[in-house]
């Protein structure tokens, strides 16, 4: 911390800067007229920076004496470090593909003219395709409901979870929230299309009551929805673990504060806990606008079928079906790319507009 303090001589004023706390050894002066008005981002330039010290590098910091003292923590990181790299990075590679007329078995690139380069080729022939607009159509319309109706769901779940002041009963439903994130995709998916299919219970008990049966699995109508359904159910409550923990960090003292000012329990929800969470949303909420052409593939495979094409074919589906199984793996890349460089420009653009509007953002 950098302390300042003027002495007054004659017509000008001194300023002296020193840091720590103690006083002469690494003071550094400067001379201003009487009636000139000093700030400190004007002294700032001839002390250096805030700390009076030079700023170390962020190589210096990371083999630090303080880096070398938590090593069992550096060490804990690196599986999870090199998983990333193996998985995340590495197969970076494999985009040079996208621009290629690959063939399995051959390299991604070699010098002696056994790489056929076409350029954007497998982009424009997706951008003009036939099912292109439906594939845009299908992934936005089901990205956008899953975002607006499921991503204010476990906030909200979050906030009146952490009003219960039953210990059991707060743990009870926790636990029960979750359970449906443990489950595998396959059985969620098997379970829905039970719940759906004409001797379902949906139907039976619309046949209970005089209704009659619903074909929803080959309806494309019902697609969107229960799709929505399915997502949001099974990763609300695993999503509130984020808000809850947030939650746990907001200082008591606030909440014993706004109960003296007399504000009710409501109130203390409203204007303590969640602006608490604010930065914790803001965070999320990017991350999801980021997310808006990767819908949730493998659930979409297990529940769509042919008959539901027309409202269940997203982007993903259509890359497994023509990339993966029709072995056009260029096409398939060239898909993948043209999608994670939107999202990117998604997330950018939705962090651009959370770091002016809301002083909360990635970076």
């Amino acid at each position: 911390m950098v302390h300042y303090f003027c002495n007054q001589q004659n017509d000008f004023v001194e300023y002296v800067s020193f840091c720590g706390g103690i006083r002469p050894e690494n003071e550094e002066r400067v001379w201003f007229p009487l009636d000139h008005k000093v700030c400190e981002k004007e002294l700032r330039p001839h002390f250096g920076s805030k700390s009076g010290k030079k700023q170390k590098s962020l190589l210096q910091k990371l083999t630090g004496s303080k880096a070398k003292e938590q090593y069992q923590l550096y060490l804990i990181m690196a599986p999870v470090l090199i998983h990333i790299f193996i998985f995340c990075y590495v197969p970076l590679y494999g985009i040079l593909i996208a621009f290629q007329n690959y063939a399995p078995g051959a390299p991604f690139l070699a010098f002696d003219g056994s790489v056929q380069w076409v350029g954007l080729k497998w982009f424009r022939e997706f951008i003009t395709g036939r099912y292109f607009w439906r594939l845009m159509r299908n992934t936005v319309v089901m990205s956008l409901m899953n975002l607006v109706l499921g991503f204010p769901l476990p906030i909200i779940f979050a906030l009146l979870l952490n009003e219960v002041k039953f210990p059991r009963y707060k743990k009870f439903v926790q636990t029960a929230s979750y359970l449906p994130h443990c489950l595998s995709v396959v059985v969620v998916a098997g379970m829905v299309l039970s719940f759906v299919d004409t001797q379902g219970i949906i139907n039976n008990v619309r046949a209970a009551v005089g209704m009659a049966p619903i074909s929803f699995s080959v309806d494309p109508d019902y697609f969107w929805a229960i799709y929505t359904i399915t997502s949001i159910w099974k990763s609300f409550g695993w999503n509130s673990i984020l808000y809850l923990s947030a939650m746990s960090s907001i200082d008591i003292c606030l909440y014993e504060a706004a109960r003296l000012d007399g504000a009710n329990r409501f109130k203390q929800m409203l204007y303590v806990t969640l602006p608490g969470i604010l930065p914790t949303i803001s965070l999320m909420l990017i991350f999801a606008v980021g997310g808006i052409l990767s819908s949730n593939t493998e659930l979409i495979l297990l529940l769509y079928n042919p008959a539901t094409y027309e409202k269940a074919d997203v982007i993903g589906t259509y890359v497994y079906r023509d990339g993966l199984q029709g072995g056009r793996f260029s096409f398939g890349s060239a898909v993948g790319v043209f999608t994670n460089v939107i999202n990117f420009a998604l997330v950018y653009g939705a962090n651009l507009f959370a770091r002016k509007f809301g002083g909360n953002s990635v970076w």
